[in-house]
């Protein structure tokens, strides 16, 4: 029972902070909680063999992997219904909506180079800790990073021009 309340308390501490990664990964709202959710269930079944010092570290990781296994060539993804069940609350989203060209811009970045970046700049990760949470090399890091910085500037700017995309 104590693994239990462990879990239920690090899950309602990190939810929110989960989903708001989730997002800037995919841009979406709804898938972003699926993953985040999903994550969460991965994150459970490790439970016992997470230290709680590293908990947040091995979060990031499959919340990472979760997003890149649902980018993945041949994954099939959960189809859309006609008509969705209820409407959702939305969320409090005030601080990202003031910057909607930089997300559009970044959800043109390539999946793996967008993780990298949201692993580096948003959480303010080391390369090593982005190489471990991603499982490659520090080169593969910082050569993802370049190339998806460029692709973020090109696509920011190009949404940014008048004309633009």
């Amino acid at each position: 029972m104590r693994r239990d309340d462990e879990f239920s308390r690090f899950f309602a501490s990190r939810f929110d902070q989960a989903r708001r990664t989730a997002n800037a990964l995919c841009g979406n709202w709804v898938e972003a909680e699926e993953i985040a959710q999903h994550a969460f269930v991965r994150l459970y079944a490790h439970w016992p063999r997470v230290r709680p010092d590293s908990a947040d570290a091995y979060l990031r990781t499959v919340l990472t992997r979760v997003f890149l296994d649902s980018r993945r060539r041949g994954r099939r993804r959960e189809e859309v219904v006609a008509s969705p069940p209820e409407a959702a609350v939305p969320p409090d989203t005030a601080a990202a909506e003031e910057r909607p060209p930089l997300l559009a811009a970044l959800q043109r970045v390539p999946p793996r180079q967008r993780a990298v970046l949201v692993l580096r700049y948003v959480h303010d990760l080391s390369v090593e800790q982005v190489a471990e949470a991603m499982d490659c090399s520090p080169g593969t890091v910082k050569s993802q990073a370049a190339r998806g910085l460029e692709t973020l500037r090109t696509a920011y700017h190009g949404a940014a021009a008048p004309g633009g995309a």
